[in-house]
């Protein structure tokens, strides 16, 4: 499979990904936040940070998704690359909190880095496809 149909899929699949954890974090999150890793509910009006997260996944998933669609490959895979820090924001914040070690590394820690090997794929990809040589027009005999 040639490697910009396996970065298309990859990128898809994390843009589903995360708009599906960002709307359930909006429309749900009471039943979502237990999933996030840390130990303990918010108190008091703490809820409604549960809600910005989702809104930040969303945000973060529509702009792979218009990168994507609109075929900006080289930002896309640079864009990849920045958003894997959310989640690793995401992993350090349930490990600072004395969240599930499980959670932090096996959910936001994973996620982080296969954003970072898709990013740097996407980057291959499009170096590639810069660095290939350029066909010289042929010349009228």
């Amino acid at each position: 499979m040639a490697l910009k149909k396996i970065n298309t899929v990859l990128t898809a699949a994390f843009i589903l990904f995360i708009l599906w954890f960002g709307a359930e974090f909006i429309l749900s999150p009471e039943t979502t936040a237990p999933t996030f890793g840390l130990p303990s509910w918010p108190s008091g009006d703490g809820g409604g940070f549960l809600i910005i997260k989702g809104i930040r996944d969303v945000v973060l998933a529509l702009v792979l998704g218009i990168l994507l669609v609109t075929g900006h490959r080289r930002a896309l895979g640079w864009v990849l690359l920045v958003e894997a820090l959310a989640a690793y924001g995401d992993m350090t914040t349930v490990l600072a909190h004395h969240g599930s070690v499980a959670t932090a590394f096996g959910v936001h820690g994973l996620t982080a880095t296969l954003m970072v090997v898709s990013g740097l794929l996407m980057m291959r990809e499009t170096r590639e496809g810069a660095s290939a040589p350029a066909t010289p027009a042929p010349q009228p005999a």
